[in-house]
């Protein structure tokens, strides 16, 4: 009777949990919270510095995916390229790859952040509340991910960062040339860049709401800055920004 009681007791906790949205787990196994913690262990003496130099043969990560983005051959070798590569932590951690979607022979291309939870579970970029958002931005000129007004989608990164946190430096520069390749081989005549980190990686800059609006080059292509679905959610008042960037696509594309 004891056990079955303990069972509804942490059934109901769990439902309870699930009502209040936390259907995901942190961790992969539970911690502790009241266990004694450990004592430290004495810090090991340092290594000569030039053992250390003779040691280190980890291969620098950007100049993997380099080499490997260079060699791929159309978007399904690239999609194999960066599924084998191993340099970045986030592969780990992530469900699925996020490669693209749309139509990869449209005149648009928009270059997005990182996938998030909706995103990591289908294996399809901008599918959350922000690409719901995106698609009706998207009608309002005429575009949509199939059809005569398609548009091709991907992300700076492939894979999603844990707890939706911004990509970190080193992640964005070892997957810029992927990035890079994939523009290349898809070949649009204009670049939409969404988000501060799109422009971090394709432009080198920072600082969105003074970067949005303005035609810039990436890739040896125009490139057009624009807020992110997720910031329009965040502050609807910029709605009116975005909605003269869509203008501006539609008159470039015109």
């Amino acid at each position: 009777m004891e056990n079955w009681e303990s069972y509804m007791a942490a059934r109901a906790a769990l439902e309870w949990q699930i009502e209040l949205g936390a259907d995901e787990a942190i961790g992969d196994a539970p911690v502790d919270r009241y266990a004694k913690t450990p004592e430290p262990e004495p810090a090991a003496e340092a290594e000569p510095v030039q053992s250390v130099r003779q040691n280190d043969a980890h291969p620098d990560p950007v100049e993997v995916a380099r080499r490997a983005a260079a060699a791929a051959n159309g978007l399904e070798g690239l999609r194999a390229a960066i599924a084998a590569f191993e340099g970045c932590e986030l592969k780990r951690g992530a469900r699925n790859l996020v490669f693209s979607d749309g139509d990869p022979a449209a005149r648009v291309m928009i270059v997005g952040e990182a996938p998030g939870r909706d995103e990591d579970l289908s294996g399809r970029p901008f599918v959350g509340r922000a690409g719901q958002l995106l698609d009706r931005m998207l009608g309002a000129i005429g575009l949509d991910r199939e059809g005569t007004g398609s548009v091709y989608i991907t992300n700076v990164l492939p894979w999603r960062p844990p707890q939706n946190r911004e990509p970190r430096p080193d992640e964005i520069a070892m997957m810029l040339p992927f990035v890079e390749r994939h523009v290349t081989l898809a070949d649009p005549e204009i670049l939409i860049l969404m988000g501060n980190v799109s422009c971090q990686a394709m432009l080198g800059r920072k600082g969105i709401t003074r970067l949005r609006g303005q035609w810039s080059e990436a890739v040896g292509r125009p490139a057009l800055p624009m807020f992110h679905p997720a910031y329009l959610l965040r502050n609807p008042a910029a709605k009116r920004e975005a909605w003269a960037d869509l203008l501006s696509l539609r008159a470039r594309l015109a």
